[in-house]
């Protein structure tokens, strides 16, 4: 059996059905040593009672599970972009809302996509930052919100390195050190960032655009699409368009190390076993060591 390193801060994201507490003992059941969860039911508004009891809980958990890194994933309703009244009010209180259980459970990094414009794309950026300068100055706490590269569909903000150190740029100066990146294997890819034939050219556009040092977490998933597909859809750990060479480039790569790296593959039947395969996967990548697909 591997023997968990907690630097390595290597995971999935996990269930939280039974409370947010349930989660780190799920991470445990996998090896792993980060998890990404969501703080309630990512598909509804409404929002969750939560005991104090829960929050101490799950960080009591988190340290018996020898669970060293968290991130949170905000709601997929939530779009700070958005050029309506009512739905960018009611996105702004859930993205509040969201900032402050991650206060609550002690978890340091909140995910978000960057939204979808609907109208223009210069608006929904500005709309956008306006509305994270809003959200970070009413939790004047610790989390820090990691704006996720996206695959390019429809008018999703965020597909393009440019887009998102604009965006960056636009938050307030007195909030801009709250915000930072996560990158998306998969999102990438589809958006035309070529991991297969230009990796070190991949994240050297990164460094040179956004910063390797504000890249916190990496969502690591292979693609069932082709190319530049503008589709996003994640298939297992070197069985999809990316193929494995990316992926073993990644375990092994210094600039790479201190990210937290997180599994949102195919789940399976029983939501154990492929990720426990593909996090043994990783970790025989990280070694060096061929693993047949």
């Amino acid at each position: 059996m591997h023997r968990l390193d907690p630097a390595e801060r290597l995971g999935a994201h996990v269930s939280v059905q039974g409370g947010v507490e349930t989660a780190p003992v799920r991470g445990k059941v996998i090896g792993a040593t980060a998890i990404q969860v969501f703080t309630k039911t990512p598909s509804q508004w409404r929002e969750p009672g939560i005991s104090s009891q829960s929050y101490a809980a799950f960080r009591r958990e988190c340290e018996r599970c020898k669970v060293s890194s968290i991130v949170a994933h905000d709601s997929y309703l939530i779009n700070l972009a958005s050029p309506d009244p009512a739905l960018s009010a009611r996105s702004e209180a859930a993205f509040v809302a969201e900032l402050r259980r991650c206060e609550a459970f002690g978890i340091p990094y909140l995910v978000s996509h960057p939204g979808n414009y609907i109208d223009d794309r210069l608006s929904g950026l500005a709309r956008n930052a306006a509305a994270y300068t809003r959200c970070l100055r009413a939790v004047p706490g610790s989390p820090v919100v990691l704006l996720e590269t996206t695959a390019g569909c429809g008018t999703a903000l965020g597909s393009a390195l440019e887009e998102l150190a604009l965006l960056r740029a636009s938050v307030a100066n007195d909030v801009r050190e709250r915000i930072a990146f996560c990158a998306d294997t998969c999102h990438l890819y589809s958006a035309g960032y070529d991991l297969v034939g230009d990796y070190d050219g991949v994240w050297r556009a990164w460094d040179n655009i956004l910063g390797l040092d504000k890249l916190l977490c990496l969502h690591l998933n292979d693609s069932k699409t082709k190319f530049a597909s503008r589709r996003d859809r994640h298939e297992l750990i070197g069985e999809g368009s990316l193929g494995p060479q990316p992926f073993r480039r990644i375990m092994t790569d210094p600039l790479l190390a201190h990210v937290i790296k997180i599994l949102e593959t195919p789940k399976g039947d029983d939501g154990v076993t492929a990720d426990r395969k593909m996090l043994l996967r990783l970790r025989r990548y990280a070694r060096g060591a061929r693993v047949p697909r």
